[in-house]
């Protein structure tokens, strides 16, 4: 089994690390299981770099990165609302028309979020309920690990309370496709930082895990800022990566990476 664990400082320097430990010559097809991505500042990124991995990606019609990242957490939106209740209100407002557009039918990330399939007419808002038991719990003694996106019944969605849900049991059954992020689970530390840890079956990197690794980030950033807390570390676990796409063009970003080291 080809496995790895990666610790950077940013986006860029954890995607370009976990890249090249898929791409060696003792793993022909490219993958590993379990693999560990351990981001130290996930709210930060190389831009020229970003540009260059979107002009590889929109040249093989794929969705630019601030597209994919915008399914885990719409960060323009975000800058429009004054609360995260109007954020979940006026996402929830929109989704039937996001839903519509090509790759969005089953819904998206942020979605499963603020409208988690449920009992409820408008579905749940989980997000808005971890960032009021983070702000409840920073205030008082704090419990370090209470906030969980778990895997659950949806049934039980109504009385989780602690958890953020994106996989729905019983509704979510396709062998491949959305959604591969099962779980994202935060944690309080004595300092003051929420950390995340987030949890893919699988993660295709060229295709998806940068633009994932930014749009956790955010999202990570945005629930700290809310709960009025500073933003930790993100670690993102895959039970199957592989580095997919044009690997010949992929190479000179892989290993062109000296300025990055600066």
């Amino acid at each position: 089994m080809h496995t790895f664990t990666v610790t950077e400082r940013d986006v860029t320097h954890a995607w370009v690390a976990a890249c090249n430990k898929l791409d060696r010559k003792d793993n022909p097809d490219r993958t590993g299981l379990h693999t560990v991505v351990r981001i130290a500042d996930p709210t930060s990124d190389d831009l020229v770099f970003r540009a260059e991995l979107d002009r590889l990606r929109t040249a093989r019609g794929l969705w630019p990165l601030e597209t994919v990242a915008g399914t885990l957490f719409p960060a323009a939106l975000a800058a429009r609302c004054a609360a995260p209740e109007d954020l979940a209100k006026r996402y929830r407002q929109m989704y039937p028309v996001i839903k519509r557009y090509p790759g969005n039918h089953r819904g998206t990330y942020f979605g499963r979020l603020v409208s988690y399939p449920a009992a409820s007419k408008n579905g749940v808002d989980q997000l808005g309920t971890v960032i009021s038991r983070l702000r409840a719990q920073a205030a008082g003694t704090k419990i370090a690990a209470a906030y969980e996106i778990d895997i659950t019944a949806a049934a039980d969605a109504e009385e989780a309370g602690a958890d953020l849900m994106v996989h729905t049991a019983g509704k979510d059954n396709s062998y491949i496709g959305f959604p591969c992020l099962s779980h994202i689970s935060l944690q309080l530390d004595r300092d003051r930082r929420v950390h995340a840890a987030a949890l893919y079956r699988s993660h295709f990197m060229f295709e998806r895990a940068y633009g994932n690794y930014l749009g956790l980030g955010r999202l990570l950033a945005y629930i700290a800022q809310q709960a009025e807390l500073a933003c930790g570390s993100l670690t993102v676990v895959a039970g199957h990566a592989r580095l997919d796409g044009p690997i010949t063009q992929l190479r000179p970003l892989l290993t062109g990476t000296g300025r990055l080291a600066a």
